[in-house]
């Protein structure tokens, strides 16, 4: 079996390190392809408006300076000669829930793994307040997930998993539950502020939503991290709202 692991951490952060010692527990054959630097935010985006450069390590360690979708399609396109068995992605350092999906450069990862017909997961760690991730309940819980998914689930066409890992100690842990992605408030703030040449400038700040028990239903991916739950998400590369077809289509007959 042979497995990709790609990130938006970058090449050599925590989590990936962490991804490539679980995917080895399950193949000899683990290729790893990462952005050279941190691209978090970087979502489901393609460099098309400058050069990538490859950076190689040996024949299975790679990284280039763009984002984690260059990363994959550099991968599958241009190194690999035969198409991995599996592509995963992460282990992102804080959790990737809810809306903030859209902006995931982790789930991005398994996004385009999707389009070429490979079955593909996204790990995250939730970080605690204090900014730190508790590496041992992903170290733990990956190896499990994998397990399961690698012996007995078949992934269905158009279809990835996003799992998430929650922010306590291992022994807290309650188990392991599907969910669906959920919805927070969008209270995400712009910093306004002057440079050291008298110049504005503006930062976009992350809302802490993922540290508010904001939701409490353990059937959603926020809900069953606030209830440290491993929160594992079916999701769909389709994004057609279904239900609208027939009121749109009723408009314009």
């Amino acid at each position: 079996m042979k497995i990709l692991i790609s990130n938006d951490d970058g090449y050599g952060s925590t989590g990936i390190l962490l991804l490539e010692e679980v995917a080895k527990k399950f193949s000899d054959a683990v290729y790893v392809f990462a952005p050279s630097v941190n691209m978090s935010g970087a979502g489901h985006s393609l460099t098309l408006k400058s050069p990538l450069r490859l950076k190689e390590y040996d024949d299975h360690h790679f990284s280039i300076n763009g984002t984690p979708t260059d990363s994959v399609v550099m991968a599958l396109r241009y190194l690999m000669k035969d198409k991995p068995d599996f592509v995963l992605s992460g282990i992102n350092f804080d959790a990737n829930l809810a809306d903030d999906i859209t902006y995931s450069g982790t789930v991005a990862v398994a996004m385009e793994a999707c389009l070429f017909d490979i079955p593909a997961i996204a790990f995250s760690q939730r970080i605690n307040k204090d900014g730190i991730a508790n590496w041992d309940v992903a170290r733990t819980y990956a190896p499990v997930v994998l397990k399961v998914i690698i012996e007995h689930y078949k992934f269905t066409k158009g279809v990835f998993l996003n799992v998430n890992f929650p922010s306590c100690d291992v022994k807290d842990v309650k188990g392991i539950r599907i969910t669906s992605q959920s919805h927070r408030a969008i209270d995400d703030h712009v910093i306004q502020s002057i440079d050291p040449r008298g110049e504005p400038y503006f930062w976009i700040g992350t809302a802490d939503y993922r540290h508010r028990e904001n939701n409490k239903d353990i059937d959603t991916d926020l809900g069953a991290i606030h209830s440290w739950y491993v929160s594992i998400t079916p999701m769909s590369i389709d994004m057609t709202a279904r239900s609208q077809i027939n009121t749109l289509s009723e408009l314009f007959s």
